[in-house]
């Protein structure tokens, strides 16, 4: 999605070796995050991928700082935005940076926008709060950029509260108000699920547009492969709370290594399919209050040996920085 010449910057964003626990009601904590590192450049698209359940959003919403303690505990790790650790960063200065430097927009548009004010009023109040704009400048960029995310008639659209709108001008809504005040780095997570394949492809294109054109880092979650392979620069596959894969786009499509990525890609439909039934991955993602020994996956795995019942696999580099957790890795003999 973007050009090579970003692999030579410094890094935008570094989450290194993040653990996070979740405490229940009960008092017991379970480890939902363990040891993920993940390094986005500037101007770059790394997509995060895996099913429902295997951390992604936990991920996102840790680097933004969202999510609450308690229940949440952070037990290890540093995430280092242009190099400042959010995690010890003051409340103050996370304010400032939510919105302006880093924007997230979610899954379920509707429900990340205020059923009481209008669209206008709450692009307005965004830009009032992290740039020195008037009101009346404010009003103008807030119609530009609704002009910009493809809503037509826009200066109409500012009065509309957001029940007014469906689904997909709301996730347009949603990238215009994340988008006005120029941020370093998007966090878009699973922005197309909810939306029906004609719309997701005008915002795919809508995206891939509007970083080329503002040159911002995204991180791009999904349980899609197919949408990876039309936006994604690099992608990590999480599964149970850990990185399980990671290489460049075009090294996951033509040459995965851990059985788990493979079984996602086996998943995915395609136009040229010459069956009508897919092959699915048996089992689930474990809970994490009763985690299996060893490798996570090994439980659904075609290729599990004893190791893998046994023994963590480590993060290990194949080449070209293509890293994958597996026993089995190196896996072209095994094909």
């Amino acid at each position: 999605m973007t050009n090579s010449d970003n692999s030579h910057n410094s890094p935008l964003l570094q989450v290194k070796n993040l653990s996070v626990n979740f405490q229940t009601s009960s008092g017991a904590e379970h480890n939902v995050l363990h040891d993920v590192s993940l390094t986005i450049n500037k101007g770059e698209t790394l997509a995060l991928v895996g099913e429902s359940g295997s951390g992604k959003s936990v991920t996102a919403l840790n680097i933004n700082r969202l999510i609450a303690s308690p229940p949440a505990r952070i037990t290890q790790g540093q995430i280092l935005f242009e190099g400042t650790d959010l995690l010890r960063a003051s409340p103050a200065y996370l304010r400032k940076l939510r919105g302006k430097d880093i924007s997230t927009v979610f899954q379920e548009p509707i429900t990340s926008l205020h059923p009481t004010y209008t669209v206008g009023h709450q692009l307005i109040e965004i830009l009032r709060t992290h740039t020195t704009v008037s009101t009346e400048q404010a009003r103008a960029k807030a119609i530009e950029m609704l002009r910009k995310v493809g809503i037509p008639d826009p200066e109409q659209r500012m009065a509309d509260y957001p029940y007014k709108l469906s689904g997909g001008m709301c996730q347009r809504v949603m990238i215009a108000m994340a988008l006005a005040c120029h941020p370093k780095l998007l966090i878009a997570d699973e922005i197309t699920t909810a939306l029906d394949v004609t719309v997701q492809a005008q915002i795919l294109e809508l995206l891939r547009e509007l970083q080329h054109n503002e040159g911002i880092a995204v991180l791009f979650i999904t349980h899609d492969l197919n949408v990876v392979a039309e936006v994604a620069d690099r992608v990590a596959v999480m599964y149970s709370g850990r990185i399980v894969e990671e290489a460049t786009v075009t090294t996951i499509f033509d040459n995965p290594q851990h059985p788990y990525t493979i079984g996602l890609l086996a998943a995915s439909p395609t136009l040229d399919a010459s069956t009508a039934l897919l092959p699915s991955i048996r089992g689930q993602i474990p809970d994490p209050a009763a985690r299996p020994s060893g490798c996570q996956f090994h439980p659904r795995c075609p290729l599990v040996i004893q190791q893998c019942r046994e023994e963590v696999p480590p993060l290990i580099t194949l080449d070209n920085a293509h890293k994958v957790a597996c026993w089995r890795a190196p896996l072209e003999e095994l094909r």
